[in-house]
């Protein structure tokens, strides 16, 4: 998708955005429901006050960050780029996700749900160590390349 096409989305919408050199950044103050997108533009920020729901997308760009308030819902991804980024105030639903590269980093303040991978959330699986956030656990088995296939 061109990043013209998805501005005039977010117009249509009327989800708040600005522009930062190449980048777009989603700054509405609610929740953002792009369910019906298959792809978006690499270099997308998603800022707003929200959950945002982009369960259709069938891949993800490179460059794209989560720093919304909510939820993020990427349940027909197969697998992620490096370098994306989960710094979101909620959970992260991945729940086709097949493999994971090194660079992948979750930072959310939720649980991350990798149903294909493990069942449940992360945070539920009996290999987590006590006293270790689940979280930093994952990230590490990440950029070691535990999940590639």
């Amino acid at each position: 998708m061109t990043k013209e096409a998805f501005i005039d989305i977010l117009d249509e919408k009327r989800y708040s955005y600005r522009i930062e050199g190449n980048k777009i950044v989603v700054t509405s103050r609610m929740g953002v429901n792009l369910d019906a997108l298959t792809s978006i533009p690499s270099g997308v920020k998603f800022e707003n006050g929200g959950w945002v729901d982009l369960d259709s997308l069938t891949s993800l760009p490179p460059g794209v960050k989560f720093r919304n308030m909510g939820y993020v819902r990427l349940e027909s991804l197969t697998s992620l780029p490096p370098g994306v980024e989960f710094e979101n105030g909620g959970d992260v639903n991945l729940r086709a996700l097949t493999s994971l590269p090194p660079g992948v980093e979750f930072n959310n303040r939720g649980y991350v749900y990798l149903r294909s991978l493990i069942r449940g959330g992360f945070q539920d699986w009996e290999g987590n160590i006590e006293g270790i956030d689940p979280k930093r656990l994952l990230n590490m088995m990440i950029n070691k390349g535990l999940f590639e296939r």
